[in-house]
C-alpha cells in the first residue's frame, strides 16, 4: 500500500564514481559486480553508512551475464551495508541510473523509504559470448533425449557455423540499424554539420580536461584498479586531428559520424545517494540539491516518424510543462553526448517553432540555451560512456556544480537511450 497523504522533498547528498576506462584497457578481466561493488563500497564508505540498512538501492547494467539475475543485491553485499538493504535490478538502456534515482527518489517523496543508493554499471571488456541458437537447440534436445542414443543424435550433425560464438550488438532490432547509423539519420534531417560536430567533441575534451586539472572530480570518482582518473580524456585534443577523422557508421562519402565525435565503448560504474531532509538531518549529512522532476519518454522511431535518439526532446518539453519552467530557467544542463550530433539535434529540434507546434504541442519553440551552461564539466565523448552509469554521473556532476555556485538556482540533465527512449531530470539548488 502507498503510504501518505503529503509528499516529502527528495534531497541528493553526493555521488561517486569510479574512473571511466575505455574498454579493454585498465578494467579487461574485471567485471560489472566488480566495479559496481567498488562504486557502492566507495559511496558507503564517503557517508559512513556502514551497518545501516537503507530502504533500497536500484541499479542495473545493460550488458551483463546470465549468472548477473541479481547484481545489484549481490554487490550491495560486500560494501558494508546492513544486509538487511534490498537491491532491485533495472534496466533503460543508457538512462538506467538516471531512472534508478527517480524510482528512489519517487519511494523518498511518498515515505516509502527514507533513504537510498540509485547505481549503473556497464563492464564492456567483459561481454556476454553466446552461441548461435541451431547450438542451443542441439543442447537441448540432447538434454531432453530419454537413453544414449537420443542424447547423441543431435550432435550427429553438427556444423562449424553452429560453433561459431555470437557477441553482443547494439543494434537496434526493429530497424537492424546500429546507434551511430540512427544517429546519421538524425544529423540529415536536422542538417548538423560534421564542423559543429567536432566543435562540440573538442569542447567536451577540454571542458573535461580542464575540470580534472582544477580538481573538480576529486571527491566524485574514486581510483580502481591502478586507474585515476577518466582515460579517454585528451588534454591535447585538436579540431586539425578531429577532421583527419573517418565516417565509422556511413561509409557512403555523406556520413560525419567519427570515433572521434562519438563516445567511446567504455567501463565504469556510478552511484549516488539520495534522502529525505529528515535523514540527512539525523546523520548531519549536507544537502548539496534537490531532485525536483523526472520524467521519462519514448519515441516512435521504427516507423521514419522520429530519430532513434530524439527522446529527450520530449521528455525535456513534457517536464517543463509538468512544472511550469522554460527551456531557459536553468543555469546548467547536462544533456548526455551519446554522439555529439545528439545535444546539437535536440537544440536544434527545440529551436524550431514548427517541431514545437506539431510535435511537442507548444505554440512555438521551446527556443535557445546557452550552450556555454551545458556539459560545463565535460560530457560523454570526453569522459566516456558505461551505458548504465551515465545517469549516475551526470545528477552527481550538476548536482555538485549547483552546489557550488552561489548564484545557480536550478539544473536540467536528459539522456537519450536505445529504443528511442529518453529520462529527463530537474534539480534545485539546497
Amino acid at each position: 500500500m502507498l503510504i501518505g497523504s503529503t509528499t516529502h522533498r527528495v534531497a541528493i547528498l553526493g555521488g561517486i564514481r569510479t574512473p571511466f576506462a575505455r574498454s579493454h584497457t585498465a578494467y579487461a578481466g574485471t567485471e560489472n559486480q566488480d566495479l559496481l561493488t567498488a562504486a557502492l563500497r566507495a559511496l558507503v564508505e564517503r557517508f559512513h553508512l556502514q551497518g545501516q540498512r537503507l530502504g533500497d538501492v536500484i541499479a542495473g547494467a545493460v550488458i551483463k551475464h546470465p549468472k548477473d539475475f541479481n547484481l545489484t543485491r549481490e554487490s550491495l553485499l560486500s560494501t558494508g551495508l546492513h544486509p538487511q538493504t534490498p537491491g532491485l535490478d533495472v534496466q533503460r538502456a543508457c538512462g538506467t541510473s538516471l531512472e534508478a534515482a527517480i524510482l528512489i527518489a519517487n519511494k523518498i517523496a511518498l515515505g516509502q523509504i527514507d533513504a537510498g543508493i540509485a547505481a549503473g554499471v556497464d563492464d564492456l571488456s567483459d561481454p556476454p559470448v553466446v552461441y548461435p541458437k541451431s547450438y542451443q537447440r542441439r543442447l537441448l534436445e540432447s538434454f531432453r533425449g530419454r537413453g544414449f542414443g537420443q542424447r547423441v543424435r543431435p550432435w550427429l550433425g553438427i556444423k562449424a557455423a553452429d560453433l561459431k560464438p555470437v557477441l553482443p550488438a547494439v543494434v537496434e532490432p526493429r530497424t537492424g540499424l546500429s546507434m551511430g547509423q540512427s544517429c546519421e539519420l538524425m544529423v540529415k534531417t536536422w542538417k548538423v554539420s560534421r564542423e559543429q560536430q567536432d566543435q562540440l567533441a573538442h569542447n567536451s575534451h577540454l571542458k573535461a580536461a580542464a575540470a580534472w586539472r582544477d580538481g573538480f572530480y576529486d571527491d566524485l570518482v574514486v581510483p580502481f584498479r591502478d586507474l585515476k582518473s577518466d582515460n579517454n580524456v585528451r588534454a591535447d585534443a585538436s579540431l586539425e586531428r578531429l577532421a583527419k577523422l573517418k565516417p565509422v557508421f556511413d561509409l557512403s562519402g555523406a556520413g560525419s559520424l567519427t570515433a572521434g565525435n562519438s563516445t567511446p565503448l567504455t567501463d565504469g560504474a556510478a552511484a549516488l545517494l539520495l534522502s529525505s531532509e529528515a535523514w540527512a538531518a539525523e546523520r548531519g549529512l549536507p544537502v548539496i540539491a534537490y531532485l525536483r522532476a523526472g520524467k521519462s519518454w519514448a519515441v516512435d522511431f521504427a516507423s521514419g516518424h522520429e530519430g532513434l535518439l530524439m527522446g529527450p526532446a520530449y521528455a525535456v518539453s513534457a517536464m517543463l510543462r509538468d512544472t511550469g519552467l522554460t527551456l531557459q530557467a536553468f543555469d546548467y544542463y547536462e544533456i548526455h553526448e551519446a554522439f555529439a550530433a545528439v545535444p546539437l539535434c535536440l537544440q536544434k529540434a527545440w529551436e524550431s517553432a514548427d517541431f514545437g507546434r506539431e510535435r511537442l504541442g507548444h505554440d512555438g519553440p521551446l527556443g535557445s540555451i546557452d550552450s556555454s551552461k551545458m556539459n560545463v564539466k565535460g560530457g560523454s565523448v570526453a569522459i566516456g560512456h558505461p551505458f548504465a552509469a551515465t545517469g549516475a554521473r551526470i545528477l552527481a556532476t550538476l548536482a555538485k556544480q549547483l552546489a557550488a555556485d552561489p548564484a545557480a538556482r536550478r539544473g536540467l540533465a536528459c539522456a537519450c537511450t536505445a529504443g528511442g527512449m529518453a529520462v529527463s531530470a530537474i534539480l534545485e539548488r539546497a
